[in-house]
């Protein structure tokens, strides 16, 4: 009796050691981001008002204290919207022929292996890319098209990898109940299988959409710097919030850096409002709802 009352002791102790060491682990994984938060905050509400919101920097002067990022927060969701509409129709339809169709094939190693390589590339390369195919060979001018299509790069691994894992989890016996009742294999994906991971899908594209939101890099050669506001992504230089605080960041005075802050907080805000969204969509959407 007494070597059972030691070896649970034993085991109790195991468990609260382990339990400490994680509590531990989300600490030091917690601290770092409330601090940036806490210094995004402090410091961006300085200049985050209407004015910020609803003005361009067109005809500001270098140490003006007025002008905002309207042209940028344009820029930054046409660009994010594009990116979205070409990487996720892409990305979850190569998802469903790994899982459902090519299951051990050659083509579909071979498209595991190019995703892993993709998910790997630094942004600045996909930036290099599209600037030397579709500015410098094709002939085509900055543009947040441009962008987007750098953007869509970058996106594209994320939405196929997250997207493959949330159908993998869907239970094989759905599917077989299904196609016991003589429904056809892509009749099952669409009513039951993509509806039963549908949740799992919209985390991974935010998870996608908030890696790319903040994205520089590619911006920097594909996008341009610009002042006014363009409300048209097809045409002419169009900027976004990542240029514009990177622009703000580097001139020598503090009006243009508390606009960088600003910009920033407006950018992280962004990214909130997006996931909360989606979160309000999966969570209508999810097929347990209302039991």
């Amino acid at each position: 009796m007494t070597g059972i009352q030691h070896i649970s002791t034993s085991r109790r102790i195991k468990d609260k050691f382990v339990q400490g060491l994680v509590y531990l682990a989300f600490a030091l994984a917690v601290v770092p981001l409330v601090s940036v938060l806490w210094l995004v905050i402090s410091n961006g509400l300085a200049r985050f008002d209407l004015d910020f919101l609803t003005h361009s920097m067109r005809g500001i002067g270098a140490r003006d204290a007025n002008g905002g990022a309207y042209h940028a927060i344009i820029g930054t969701l046409e660009q994010v919207l594009l990116a979205s509409l070409i990487s996720v129709p892409i990305g979850l339809f190569t998802a469903i022929y790994l899982v459902e169709y090519g299951r051990g094939g050659r083509l579909s190693r071979s498209i595991s292996f190019f995703v892993d390589v993709m998910t790997g590339v630094p942004s600045v390369v996909a930036g290099l890319f599209v600037f030397a195919f579709w500015i410098l060979f094709l002939g085509f001018e900055f543009s947040g098209w441009a962008g987007a299509l750098a953007l869509s790069i970058l996106m594209m691994p994320t939405v196929v990898r997250s997207a493959e894992e949330m159908l993998r989890l869907v239970p094989g016996d759905l599917r077989e109940a299904s196609y016991a009742l003589g429904v056809a294999k892509w009749r099952t994906i669409v009513k039951v299988v993509l509806p039963t991971a549908f949740t799992g899908i919209v985390t991974g594209v935010m998870l996608a959409v908030a890696r790319v939101a903040g994205e520089t890099a590619p911006l920097l050669m594909t996008v341009f710097f610009t002042n006014s506001i363009n409300n048209d992504p097809f045409t002419g230089p169009q900027m976004g919030l990542p240029l514009f605080v990177f622009d703000q960041a580097g001139r020598p005075n503090d009006t243009a850096v508390d606009r960088a802050w600003a910009g920033a907080l407006t950018l992280i805000l962004i990214v909130m409002l997006l996931n909360l969204v989606a979160r309000l969509i999966a969570w209508w959407r999810a097929p347990a709802r209302g039991r």
